[in-house]
């Protein structure tokens, strides 16, 4: 998990702070997988990997085992971005329906049908690395921006901004990823201009967000 040590102190974070936050929890993301394919086997398993990890109050909890197993289930979820509460459940469904009735969704939502179906249509594209890429970071952007839209107005601005930077990173990486494939000639031209029309409103959906929050994170903060 993120070294608060690392990051300032002050309670007010802006977007710089979060991605650089996201960036490390990414990284401890990866790292806590890797360990635990390592180590899967291993009966020590959990030992380890809390120690690799550097989760010091891991070794407060060693003479509880269902405490410490309660440790290691909560550490997976805040590294997966998933919660076992039914209370936060209630109010990320509430987030994610608002967020399913804004007209981005609904480009992301026709993106992904359109790619489901391209790929329904050609069995070859499944193999190929850069239709996957397309798929992939077309998904990417979808779920990125779930993150990003599913808050309240007492959500953190600086966060939300993070994401958003990270959807529109994603539909670059999608619209890269299908302009290779009509380079190629996989993507026929009536294709490729579809795609890449639906990536683009994505994108200037997301860059209005960014503009939009990033004024209300300097009215809120007076900067």
């Amino acid at each position: 998990m993120a070294d608060n040590n690392d990051f300032p102190p002050e309670e007010i974070w802006d977007e710089y702070v979060w991605e650089r936050f996201l960036q490390q929890q990414d990284r401890n993301t990866e790292k806590y997988f890797q360990l635990l394919e390592k180590y899967m086997d291993d009966p020590d398993r959990d030992d380890i990997i809390a120690e690799e990890m550097g989760w010091d109050v891991f070794a407060t909890a060693y003479d509880d085992q269902e405490d410490v197993q309660d440790f290691l289930t909560e550490a997976t979820e805040l590294l997966s971005g998933e919660s076992g509460e039914e209370e936060e459940e209630e109010d990320y469904e509430s987030e994610f329906e608002e967020f399913t009735q804004s007209p981005v969704y609904e480009d992301t939502l026709r993106l992904h049908r359109w790619v489901n179906t391209l790929f329904d249509k050609r069995a070859d594209l499944r193999e190929n690395p850069e239709a996957i890429r397309f798929a992939t970071r077309s998904a990417v952007c979808g779920a990125k921006l779930a993150a990003a839209l599913c808050g309240t107005d007492h959500s953190e601005i600086g966060m939300t901004i993070a994401y958003l930077k990270r959807a529109l990173k994603s539909a670059n990486d999608s619209l890269d990823a299908a302009q290779k494939l009509a380079d190629t000639g996989q993507l026929d031209r009536r294709r490729a201009n579809h795609a890449r029309r639906l990536i683009f409103r994505i994108r200037d959906r997301i860059v209005d967000y960014m503009r939009e929050y990033r004024l209300k994170w300097r009215q809120r903060h007076d900067r």
